[in-house]
């Protein structure tokens, strides 16, 4: 379950990360992205709390991690690079194949943000 955590605390963080980012950065197309980003990612990882939980009892032992200040849309994109590589690596935590189906949604979030962020201007 330390490793469930984990990967929670990471999801947790990017909600409130990209967040941050979208409040910062000056454009208009990487503010709608990032609104997008955050507004769902946020049930999606309820979702699997949830779905994990009611099989699993409840998970402990969240992380906390500091937040960055924007600078540039590349910090953004690799930000978003490296959450989900940790979510790709972490996923096999998730035991059951509807968890791996929430973490796979999980992902396609993370991956049309990216193509938002690096394709629309």
């Amino acid at each position: 379950m330390e490793n469930c955590s984990k990967l929670i605390s990471y999801l947790l963080h990017s909600k409130n990360q990209t967040h941050i980012f979208h409040l910062q950065t000056t454009s208009y197309a990487e503010h709608m992205a990032l609104g997008t980003f955050y507004d769902k990612i946020t049930d999606l990882i309820d979702g699997l709390v949830e779905s994990y939980q009611g099989k699993y009892g409840i998970i402990r032992g969240y992380s906390a991690f500091g937040y960055n200040d924007y600078t540039d849309k590349n910090q953004t994109i690799t930000y978003l690079d490296g959450i989900c590589k940790t979510v790709e690596t972490l996923r096999v935590n998730m035991p059951d194949s509807y968890l791996q189906n929430q973490v796979d949604t999980i992902i396609e979030l993370i991956q049309s943000t990216l193509y938002k962020l690096k394709n629309l201007n």
